[in-house]
């Protein structure tokens, strides 16, 4: 089993995915090697005198560290830990079917590059398929998100994977909230509340055209397109809080068109972010230097 190393907008903490699933439908957090007692790769890991943390959850392991370390200096030997541990046979977590215990869920809020929007970052998966709210009525689906807009300085709403980006009004400050929605989205979800219900999702066209059904009747130049910007551009943009999926691609004018979602809509360094980065990273690897990238905001 391979361990895919990836980093968090927390400079502390490091998630060591999986490509399967390793818990079902349940998160752990242990915060010493007392309480990881039904998880015998957690005690392991807090015999490693920097790890403070631990959180298993979905298909990954997150670790938090103490100071004394950079995660530069010992990933790469705790990721070989991991994998040799689960190689091994090492249990994960004990699992327990005689106990429906409640367990503890975290959250904690991660700047973005747009000043109005803030990831709120859960330690357990919440959804398979990435979705965006404008108001209330286009929530139907996505019970967290209705009470969120609840607050009168919630404008937008973006759930996907394990966070929730939130777009607020100008008219009130981060420092004065940021407290109040980690604690009600930690509620929520200890609680029981249904994040998104994927019965419920309407059939999104600028999703469809990402499904491998419709990807096959793509031209050449768009599957190529989305390719890119699905391994090179959709984890940097999903780490800052956002979201971005192809929408078209006119050959005559050599014109690409992307949707942004979550916190790359309406951020100040989108622009640049097009530019400099997409677009060029287009032409470069697609060997044409016409190609222009225009956004369409979610």
């Amino acid at each position: 089993m391979k361990i895919t190393i990836k980093e968090t907008q927390n400079p502390t903490i490091l998630k060591f995915e999986f490509q399967d699933f390793i818990t079902q439908n349940q998160n752990f957090e242990y915060k010493n090697i007392d309480e990881a007692k039904n998880s015998p790769l957690a005690q392991q890991l807090f015999y490693l005198p920097f790890v403070k943390t631990v959180y298993i959850s979905g298909n990954f392991i997150a670790i938090e560290r103490f100071s004394i370390v950079e995660w530069s200096d010992v990933q790469e030997a705790v990721a070989d830990q991991i994998e040799s541990f689960v190689n091994n046979g090492g249990i994960i977590v004990l699992q327990d079917e005689n106990v429906n215990k409640k367990q503890p869920i975290t959250v904690y809020g991660e700047t973005t590059p747009n000043p109005a929007s803030l990831k709120f970052v859960v330690n357990k998966a919440l959804t398979k398929i990435a979705v965006e709210f404008k108001n209330s009525v286009q929530a139907k689906s996505s019970p967290l998100a209705q009470e969120l807009f609840k607050f009168h300085f919630v404008k937008e709403i973006f759930i996907a994977e394990n966070y929730i980006s939130v777009t607020k009004y100008d008219s009130i400050s981060w420092d004065e909230v940021t407290l109040e929605l980690r604690t009600f989205i930690k509620q929520f979800i200890e609680n029981g509340g249904t994040v998104i219900d994927e019965s419920l999702i309407e059939n999104d066209a600028k999703q469809k055209k990402q499904e491998i059904k419709h990807f096959d009747n793509l031209d050449t130049t768009s599957q190529q397109i989305i390719n890119i910007l699905e391994e090179y551009v959709k984890p940097a943009v999903a780490a800052d809080g956002g979201n971005i999926l192809f929408d078209s691609y006119n050959e005559t004018e050599k014109r690409v068109k992307v949707v942004l979602q979550g916190a790359c809509n309406g951020c100040p360094s989108s622009t640049f972010t097009l530019k400099s980065g997409i677009e060029n990273m287009l032409k470069d690897m697609l060997n044409d230097k016409d190609i222009i990238v225009e956004a369409i905001n979610g």
